[in-house]
């Protein structure tokens, strides 16, 4: 079964501005429903939902192929879920009136209900872009895996997408677009607060972890996402959200090996 997120879907629109709902990580949860089920979001595959709108419109798969530069066998195989659209493809969709909202999030209306907050005070800030604007940023999403589990040693990095944002929005939330990384998460030890699939942007510029947080950290070479807290004498407590998790303890002798590469600001959640 083709497992997709709602807004997340990089591994086949590498460098497709699609929409992302911010919503800052909390301290703690105040809520076991999922911010994403909030949304009343349902899975079904990005073919289905793409013949859903190609039927819609009353094109044959031929016409639609035609719209976009592709065969009709090649637009079967989209539809079905056999290959993944590309970029490209979409844009011409895109421009021929095709809702690519519907196609890519399963939705054609703006969810109602959901206000995505800041941490420090709950103030709802806004969300991205689906397309850049004039004032609008690019924020790259890496296939670095932040490793929220056992973690992962990482030889390269890829670029896996970008998300376009007002850079007047980061602005506000304190964010410099050039030090803002987008990175996928693994593992299920930061759930509820991150799950199995998500995506985090990182703030690169704020590496200070006397003040609580999750972070992004190199622990011995290996990428992870935790709750950091520092301890007296210079230790660090990394925290799993998920209680079926034992905390870990670097003592200051073994702080050589940590590297802070940034704090969490931003979850882009995926259907669960």
């Amino acid at each position: 079964m083709l497992y997709e997120s709602w807004c997340d879907p990089f591994d086949a629109y590498r460098g497709f501005p699609i929409s992302a709902l911010w919503i800052r990580l909390k301290q703690s949860m105040d809520s076991n429903e999922s911010p994403v089920k909030a949304l009343g979001i349902y899975m079904s595959s990005i073919g289905t939902r793409l013949r859903h709108e190609r039927e819609r419109l009353g094109f044959t798969q031929t016409q639609m192929g035609d719209m976009a530069g592709v065969t009709k066998n090649t637009q079967r195989l989209y539809e079905t879920d056999q290959r993944s659209p590309k970029a490209d493809y979409l844009a011409l969709l895109d421009a021929e009136g095709v809702d690519l909202g519907y196609v890519l999030t399963g939705r054609r209306d703006a969810a109602p209900g959901v206000s995505p907050q800041r941490v420090s005070d709950g103030a709802p800030v806004g969300m991205g872009n689906t397309s850049p604007s004039t004032d609008a940023v690019a924020v790259n999403m890496y296939d670095v895996e932040g490793a929220a589990g056992s973690g992962r040693s990482l030889e390269e990095e890829r670029v896996e997408g970008v998300l376009y944002f007002p850079e007047a929005q980061l602005n506000a939330l304190g964010l410099s677009p050039e030090r803002i990384a987008g990175i996928k998460v693994r593992g299920d030890s930061m759930e509820e607060t991150l799950a199995d699939g998500d995506w985090v942007l990182v703030n690169q510029a704020d590496t200070d972890y006397r003040r609580e947080g999750v972070f992004l950290l190199l622990v011995s070479g290996e990428r992870r996402i935790k709750r950091v807290q520092r301890l007296a004498g210079g230790a660090l407590y990394l925290i799993s959200d998920n209680e079926h998790y034992e905390p870990e303890m670097i003592p200051p002798e073994q702080m050589r090996e940590v590297q802070i590469l940034g704090r969490c600001e931003v979850r882009i959640g995926r259907i669960a």
